[in-house]
């Protein structure tokens, strides 16, 4: 029998007969159920549910189950094998799902069955370790019955790949998602209106052009646009000079841009509009001092438009540069060689060769710029002033007075509109060109020097911001130090007392501060979920570049949905998706990790297609050549080389894992808060000390786990030469 379904079948038998069947009350680590096992039925397997006469609509489950022991001793060749799989893993998941969304904590979940089948008499939880693991085998029953009729190459490992990540885009992204826009359609009754959805949709307040005639402002829509495409391409910008300076310029200090691009994006957003507030708000030192400089009063000009595009542009660049880094390194020094020996001058190099070479990069990183400018809610929600986007208004339109998901819907589908207008003409810019610059052949070229026309420019670019960005870092650290920033600048260690007090005691060290108990939850959490987001990011950006299969192009555009959507749509929809069963996870940590997860999977995704459009096919094809299967080749073969894309998933997931703010408010609970949540709760209270304290101390944390990071991980090894001289300009 194929070793691949005894695996699965002993996965789901394991699942069913051993694990319990339904959630757990203490949560999914708790090892309580332990006491009452197996016969408690809150925490029974399947089969001891059974064996009690308890839940019997589970009893056709393990009959599917057990389905592939008809062929015991058959190859994948044998017509039935495939057959077999097919009717056991199509029968048991549509099995599987129906029972679970048919019944509730409250019995039948529809009327229409209550009347057909008469009042249940029982009830059923969420899902839980056993149901888990009979689904998970059943899903790969699937997959490998599809790999066994020739789909892709008959590759179990690449089609089991995509069922995957495709199981887990459906119901961790399509489902809660769909299930909050439906309510785009839905008129405050709950009744559905195709009249009522065009009348939220065409709103003046979403598409008004009254600031091209009048002196009000432009829709909302209008708004996050504008400031999405300058976020974008300034981005774009600064993170490709900032990756050209630190691989290309000869600089030797050009290794401490790296962590000083990074620092941004370790940062709680609203934390930076503080700061910049405190520089250039109405009673800003910078405001104040230009103001008395010039005998002029002070304005909030930085209230609006441009406060918001300052504060995104400190935040997002670093996403630009880990994007960008890898695909600058990744340029082939013999390609620059050569055009050089041709007579080429550095500029022409650089023009002709270097720069259409990142082009796969710059798209990329355009792509997430205009996407995390869109998404973005604490800096508007700090520095809009009356320059509304839709992100905060989606938010007002769901905790607001107005309490109207129908138009908080309505304005998500606007802003997926945008996103996916970008997506697709990223696609179109790019083309099918090949941008293949590493084949496996020896390269111990060195990387040509910038040309003194870019070289100069970036230089005084990179002083610059990297100067006005320790400023602004200067200032948050600064404000942890005071007693009341802005008004009281007596320095004092109070702040960090308050929050990350502890003692010595009998029993050893006694963790007393306000702040240590989200701040353990936050880092289990994002240390839990960052590996989990690299790992299902690189493969999903593996079978987006590597291989062809149908339906491609929809499996990349719901891969890329949850980034698309603001982090308030995400944490309402995740609410409403998984408060009942079969999926109970509202309250507990899992949804949390669930959450980051999907909302930053897109980030290892563009930047290892970005890394992996550069690695050469005949690579996968001398490995598959030699014998090693496919799951070989992607693990010794690919994985090395895109260490740039592996180390910026897992600084990204990370960070954004410990920084995330508006998904968050809507799903930590009591048991599990989150740093940000208590660090806006502060603000709200006013204790600007405490949040600036807490902050410093998640940048210092965050800092240090990307350096880390990165030594472990280390740099892809392409043979080449590490120093450079620089040549004279042409």
């Amino acid at each position: 029998m194929n070793r691949t379904v005894v695996l699965w079948l002993a996965v789901g038998l394991f699942g069913f007969c051993v694990l319990p069947w339904y959630v757990l009350e203490d949560g999914l680590w708790s090892f309580e159920w332990l006491d009452g096992y197996p016969f408690d039925t809150d925490y029974a397997p399947g089969l001891f549910l059974l064996l009690q006469g308890e839940k019997l609509w589970l009893a056709p489950i393990p009959l599917v189950l057990v389905f592939p022991l008809l062929i015991i001793g058959a190859t994948k060749r044998h017509a039935m094998f495939s057959r077999v799989l097919l009717i056991t893993g199509t029968v048991g998941l549509l099995y599987l799902l129906t029972q679970g969304f048919s019944i509730g904590i409250r019995g039948w979940n529809s009327e229409l069955l209550n009347l057909f089948f008469g009042e249940l008499g029982d009830r059923q939880f969420g899902f839980g370790y056993g149901a888990m693991l009979v689904g998970t085998a059943f899903l790969f029953f699937l997959t490998t019955g599809i790999a066994a009729r020739g789909i892709v190459n008959g590759d179990v490992f690449v089609v089991g790949a995509i069922g995957f990540v495709i199981a887990l885009v459906t119901l961790f992204i399509l489902y809660p998602v769909l299930n909050m826009l439906s309510s785009a359609l839905q008129t405050n009754e709950g009744v559905y209106s195709i009249r009522v959805f065009f009348s939220k949709f065409f709103s003046d307040k979403i598409w008004g052009l009254h600031c091209l005639t009048e002196n009000r402002s432009c829709g909302v829509a209008w708004n996050s646009l504008a400031l999405a495409l300058c976020v974008a391409a300034l981005t774009t910008l600064l993170g490709l000079v900032f990756a050209l300076v630190a691989t290309r310029s000869g600089l030797r200090q050009a290794h401490f841009l790296r962590p000083l691009t990074v620092l941004p994006i370790i940062t709680p957003p609203f934390v930076i509009g503080l700061a910049i507030i405190l520089l250039f708000g109405l009673s800003g030192a910078v405001t104040t001092f230009v103001a008395d400089l010039t005998g002029t009063n002070p304005t909030r000009w930085v209230y609006g438009l441009p406060g918001v595009l300052i504060a995104q542009l400190l935040s997002f660049t670093p996403i630009a540069f880990l994007v960008l880094i890898g695909v600058v390194e990744g340029v082939s020094p013999s390609m620059e060689e050569a055009s050089q020996t041709l007579r080429a001058s550095r500029w022409e190099t650089f023009r002709t060769v270097s720069l259409p070479l990142m082009r796969p990069g710059l798209a990329n990183a355009f792509l997430l710029g205009f996407i995390e400018s869109m998404a973005d809610f604490g800096n508007p929600l700090v520095l809009g002033g009356n320059y509304d986007v839709l992100s905060t208004e989606i938010f007002f339109a769901i905790v607001g007075a107005q309490n109207d998901q129908g138009k908080a819907a309505v304005l998500a589908i606007v802003l997926l509109i945008f996103t996916l207008t970008a997506f697709y003409a990223q696609r179109r810019w790019l083309g099918k060109k090949s941008y293949t610059t590493q084949t496996g052949k020896g390269d111990s070229g060195i990387p040509a020097t910038l040309p003194r026309r870019i070289l100069y420019p970036s230089y005084i670019l990179v002083a610059l911001w990297g100067t006005f960005t320790l400023v602004v870092y200067g200032m948050i650290v600064y404000g942890g130090f005071v007693e009341v920033w802005g008004l009281n600048h007596s320095l004092t260690f109070k702040h960090y007392i308050t929050a990350f007090n502890f003692n010595y005691g009998e029993n050893g060290i006694h963790f007393i501060g306000s702040a240590w108990d989200s701040f353990w939850t936050t880092l289990r959490i994002a240390a839990t979920a960052a590996p989990l987001t690299a790992a299902i990011g690189l493969v999903t950006a593996y079978l987006l570049v590597r291989q062809n299969f149908g339906g491609k192009n929809a499996f990349e555009f719901g891969t890329m949905l949850s980034f698309a959507i603001p982090g308030t749509v995400i944490g309402v929809a995740y609410i409403l998706a998984f408060n009942v069963p079969p999926i109970e996870l509202t309250g507990t940590g899992v949804i949390l990790v669930l959450s980051f997860i999907f909302r930053n999977m897109p980030v290892g995704i563009r930047a290892g297609i970005a890394s992996m459009s550069q690695l050469d096919k005949s690579l996968d094809e001398a490995s598959l050549t030699l014998g090693a299967n496919t799951w070989r080749t992607f693990r010794s073969i690919i994985l090395p080389l895109m260490k740039p894309a592996i180390v910026a998933a897992l600084v990204f997931s990370f960070v954004r894992a410990m920084t995330a703010i508006s998904a968050v408010i809507f799903l930590v609970s009591a048991e599990h808060n989150m740093a940000t949540s208590y660090i806006i709760g502060r603000v709200e209270n006013n204790d600007y000390g405490i949040a600036i304290a807490y902050s410093t101390v998640l940048i210092v944390v965050m800092l240090t786990v990307v350096t880390l990071t990165q030594l472990l991980v280390g740099k892809s090894k392409t043979g080449r030469r590490s120093t450079a001289t620089p040549i004279q300009a042409a």
